[in-house]
């Protein structure tokens, strides 16, 4: 199975509550996510305006081997911008629900359909590529929403976007949806765009996978509206460890791209974060470390340099004499007689005492004070 990312962290992430990339920055981050291997990069919305703008061009422009794709309104004079911008990848997003359609734009469902008919056409004449997106799908009427998913497909649109705009899927209820769509677009790629409003936007997009979806959007560490989107590390990772799906994404480039993403949009990636967080590899628990110490594979669902990360045995409250030996392995320190010394109740001690972790300076001086 051939799964493309098509990667939102220009355009959606950017959408986050206070997050702003200079031009520099998104020209970074757009490099970091081609070497990485994304196959598609959604790098902003010309019609904002000329800043804007001029950042969408200089990505197209940078001749990258992943695709360039500019998002627009259903608007006409959107696309003329993402059209003078270089990029030959347009996609245009449209209200399905009639919540969306009704109190958004206070238009019809067959507005919908005209202004398809129209920038179909427009998009066609330039020589691009038209992909479409189906904003609000969750809430939409079902009858219509596949109405309009077949006529886009009519209208020469490669592929179509289901957006659960608003989180509001699970992924047994967004199978029975997408399966039903599916199944009238042979020959057209769907599209899976989820949010992690009830921390259902991994689950959903590997969902979306299991009922046809061939493109995933992804935010670098979930970025985006709300509570973000479905992060690039996660998808890509629980394909290939789950569903044993490769897509062709290099995993070992995923922490440095939550490194320099996080720090871009001076939001600070948590030691804990899935996949890339710098601490999801530490084990503390005597009965963890004695077992990754004999085989890793026992408590990690995968090799922590796949994905950058790097192996801790962290000294706290629960660790054991195994891991207080393996630490003093580390330090040089060879010895044992960690129970006869007291050191793993004097560091149990400790550790209460400063209500933390123990440094490896604190413990091979409270070592060196208790054994000497």
């Amino acid at each position: 199975m051939n799964i493309k990312i098509i990667d939102t962290t220009l355009r959606d992430g950017e959408q986050s509550p206070g997050v702003l990339f200079t031009l520099d920055e998104k020209i970074t981050i757009a490099r970091m996510l081609d070497a990485a291997g994304v196959h598609y990069i959604e790098a902003g919305v010309p019609a904002m305006g000329s800043v804007e703008k001029e950042a969408v061009r200089r990505i197209a422009g940078l001749g990258l081997r992943a695709q360039i794709i500019a998002w627009n309104r259903a608007r006409a004079e959107d696309v003329r911008h993402s059209l003078e911008c270089g990029v030959k990848n347009i996609h245009v997003s449209f209200p399905v629900s009639d919540l969306m359609l009704e109190k958004k734009i206070g238009k019809g469902r067959a507005w919908a359909f005209e202004q398809l008919d129209g920038i179909s056409k427009l998009v066609a004449s330039a020589g691009a590529v038209l992909s479409v997106g189906m904003e609000d799908a969750s809430r939409a009427n079902p009858d219509f929403l596949t109405k309009f998913a077949v006529a886009s497909k009519a209208c020469g649109a490669v592929r179509i976007r289901y957006c659960d705009t608003v989180g509001i899927m699970e992924p047994f209820a967004l199978k029975e949806r997408l399966d039903a769509l599916a199944g009238c677009l042979a020959g057209c790629e769907l599209e899976i765009h989820t949010h992690n409003d009830f921390g259902l936007a991994t689950a959903n997009a590997i969902s979306g996978v299991k009922s046809g979806a061939v493109c995933i959007d992804t935010t670098v560490v979930g970025l985006g509206e709300r509570a973000g989107n479905a992060p690039l590390e996660e998808v890509v990772m629980a394909l290939k460890v789950i569903l044993g799906i490769e897509t062709g994404v290099k995993t070992e480039h995923l922490r440095p791209l939550a490194e320099y993403v996080s720090r871009a949009a001076a939001r600070p990636l948590s030691e804990h974060k899935s996949i890339v967080g710098e601490k999801v590899f530490a084990h503390e628990s005597g009965i963890h470390v004695d077992g990754v110490l004999k085989d890793p594979s026992m408590y990690e669902p995968f090799a922590p340099e796949l994905v950058g990360v790097r192996r801790q045995i962290v000294i706290g409250k629960h660790s054991g004499t195994k891991a207080l030996l393996y630490r003093m392995r580390e330090l040089g320190i060879v010895t044992d007689r960690l129970d006869e010394a007291g050191v793993v109740g004097g560091i149990r001690e400790l550790t209460e005492n400063i209500k933390g972790g123990v440094s490896d300076e604190e413990l091979a001086g409270f070592y060196n004070k208790i054994a000497h």
